[in-house]
């Protein structure tokens, strides 16, 4: 079995569809090796456009417009038009199909009124910023419309867009944290030279008025720092963009494809041995059209909603592209394969999932946990320790480096282990507005490596083990992005057993 990075690449890409021509409804383009047209997709195909809540910690909750309010939300729920979001103590970040970002800060609300495709199947998105703070960060190929919406403004925001919008009642403050930008339409358009901020009075239609520079916001524009770095990093390794992008760039960091004997090209996830399987744990999440089978990893979008799994002898699962999008309905149109012969294959498939709509007062998400769920995480105030079956649950984004050898160790021992440092919590103000002495709390910042001479940063680690199996109404351990300039690979020194 060897591990592939170009090659893998360049095969997996080549299954990545193009959007095909579709009626101007809430639908999403079924993908495939070739542009398909709606009529050649499976009755049972589900083509309501949908977006990812791709990263969720701390207090997050989501209304996924199904008439029960919100609720405690977990990592790879599908958000659909009408869809709310809101944090408190905590911070999200929401993907689209082409890799574009949106961030929520601490004691923010969102909604999305539109999540629609034209006639020519470019994305036409709508985000109404209720309160709070919010990062936007479009694709530079970014096809279709994104409109952002705040107090009285509708705001069309271009590709390439990189912007902090925070507000309160009285004012909205948006800073152009890229390159210089053009808002508006061409009758109304306004020219936004780069690290300036504009100041739109909510309570009149007036002209923004413009000053130099852009406020800091600390741990906050740190987290939005190296989230864009991260995505657009494992973008550009692509090397092509598709309609259907998103969740590739954990796939690129959380494992790699291997060339598996007898079993062809195969994405596998780091820190799974030949026991794991792809749908021991998760939960049913129920929308209108049905229940969405969601996994808890942070890889798991792409290979829940399109492709298939398959077990390798001796390899254990792993995951080909190919065939139909998947969108809400994923629970069985994502089949399991075995490829070879004998017994103890594992599943053949999804767990079942729910027949019915749940009753009042039942829960809308329904966890699954056929085996016990296993996670990495933080072992003591200097070292972090990766668990054999954890395939990536519980390790922050980039934070600590290349994955691989990690990997390895872990497969054959069981556990791996790596020195990192813990910064102390800082308290982070809010939003610049009339009225505001409210702060946010961060979680604690953690770095790989060893802690610089004479700091007095640091704090006694915390417990960072899961135990039990997956719950939907818990994220995770909240921990902060390291500062700027401060994310460095895994040590080559030093312990590591």
């Amino acid at each position: 079995m060897k591990t592939s990075t170009l090659p893998a690449v360049a095969f997996f890409l080549a299954f990545l569809p193009l959007a095909a021509p579709i009626p101007a409804q809430n639908v999403q383009a079924p993908p495939g090796p070739a542009a398909q047209s709606p009529a050649q997709a499976p009755s049972a195909h589900s083509r309501v456009r949908i977006v990812r809540l791709s990263e969720v910690k701390g207090a997050v909750q989501v209304d996924r417009a199904i008439g029960r309010g919100f609720e405690p939300a977990m990592a790879n729920l599908p958000i659909v038009e009408n869809s709310k979001v809101e944090t408190a103590m905590g911070v999200a970040e929401i993907e689209f199909e082409d890799n574009s970002t949106l961030r929520l800060g601490p004691d923010t609300a969102v909604e999305f009124p539109l999540l629609e495709r034209d006639s020519a199947g470019s994305t036409l998105s709508t985000v109404h910023v209720v309160k709070g703070s919010v990062y936007v960060n479009l694709m530079k190929s970014r096809p279709g419309q994104f409109t952002l919406l705040f107090g009285n403004r509708s705001l069309p925001l271009p590709p390439a867009a990189h912007i902090r919008l925070q507000m309160d009642q009285q004012q909205a403050q948006l800073a152009s944290l890229g390159g210089p930008l053009r808002l508006g339409d061409s009758s109304s358009a306004l020219d936004v030279p780069r690290k300036k901020t504009l100041t739109f009075n909510l309570a009149q239609q007036t002209t923004p008025a413009i000053s130099k520079g852009v406020a800091s916001q600390g741990l906050l524009d740190d987290w939005d720092k190296r989230n864009t770095g991260y995505h657009a990093r494992a973008a550009a390794f692509s090397g092509v963009s598709t309609p259907y992008s998103y969740g590739l760039n954990d796939m690129a960091y959380y494992g790699s494809f291997v060339d598996a004997a007898g079993c062809g090209m195969m994405w596998r996830p780091y820190f799974a041995s030949a026991a794991w399987d792809p749908y021991s744990n998760g939960a049913w999440a129920y929308y209108s059209t049905g229940y969405s089978w969601v996994s808890p990893y942070p890889w798991g979008w792409m290979p829940y909603h399109y492709g298939s799994w398959s077990m390798c002898p001796g390899m254990g699962w792993g995951w080909q592209p190919g065939g139909y999008w998947n969108g809400l309905n994923n629970g069985t149109a994502t089949a399991l394969r075995y490829s070879g012969g004998g017994s103890g294959a594992g599943p053949t498939g999804p767990p079942l999932r729910p027949i019915h709509p749940p009753h009042l007062g039942q829960p809308t998400i329904v966890p699954v946990n056929s085996k016990p769920l296993v996670h990495s995480g933080i072992a003591s105030a200097s070292s972090f320790q990766f668990r054999r079956d954890s395939a990536g649950l519980g390790i922050p984004r980039e934070t600590l480096g290349n994955l691989h050898r990690f990997s390895q160790r872990a497969d054959s021992r069981g556990v791996s282990s790596t020195h990192i440092y813990i910064s102390a919590p800082a308290t982070m103000s809010g939003p610049a507005r009339a009225g505001a002495n409210r702060g946010y709390v961060a979680g604690p910042a953690m770095h790989s490596g060893y802690a610089p001479p004479l700091s007095n940063s640091m704090q006694p680690g915390f417990a960072g083990r899961g135990g039990g199996g997956f719950s939907p109404t818990s994220s995770g351990p909240a921990m902060s992005a390291p500062s700027a300039g401060a994310r460095v690979s895994a040590p080559s020194g030093g312990s590591h057993r």
